[in-house]
């Protein structure tokens, strides 16, 4: 028998507000996505301006970061031509994201679940999904 430890809603909510600051601090709008360690979702914001595009991306890089288990950017350094995992962005359905912004959330050494951001630049998206981590750390005691 296998014991998960999972994100409870609470615990989403906290990796949200520490992400929505951020990005109010540096003025950019952004879809919010947190998911459990299968990649589903527990909860989602879209701040008033967010792209409408960005809903879905968020979803899918938060997806990516929990179930793979590593950052979406990681993806994004091996997904070029010639690389062995060049395409993996077509896997589990197009679900698999390589863009910026995905972030598993780890406690005690694993992967309880995933932050993932969109309407920035990529750079803009993972600043505000680790602030979201940052902020999940200090609040859990």
């Amino acid at each position: 028998m296998l014991t998960i430890k999972r994100l409870d809603l609470a615990e989403a909510r906290l990796l949200i507000e520490g992400a929505a600051a951020k990005a109010r601090d540096i003025g950019v709008p952004m879809c919010v996505a947190v998911v459990d360690e299968s990649g589903n979702l527990i909860a989602f914001e879209r701040m008033n301006g967010g792209k409408t595009s960005s809903v879905t991306i968020a979803q899918d890089k938060a997806f990516t970061a929990a179930a793979a288990k590593k950052a979406t950017h990681e993806y994004n350094a091996a997904n070029v031509p010639g690389s062995l995992a060049f395409g993996i962005h077509t896997e589990v359905g197009g679900r698999i994201s390589s863009v910026g912004g995905g972030l598993p959330v780890i406690v005690d050494g694993e992967v309880v679940g995933g932050i993932g951001l969109s309407s920035g630049t990529p750079q803009q998206d993972m600043d505000c999904a680790q602030a979201g981590i940052d902020y999940f750390e200090t609040q859990r005691g």
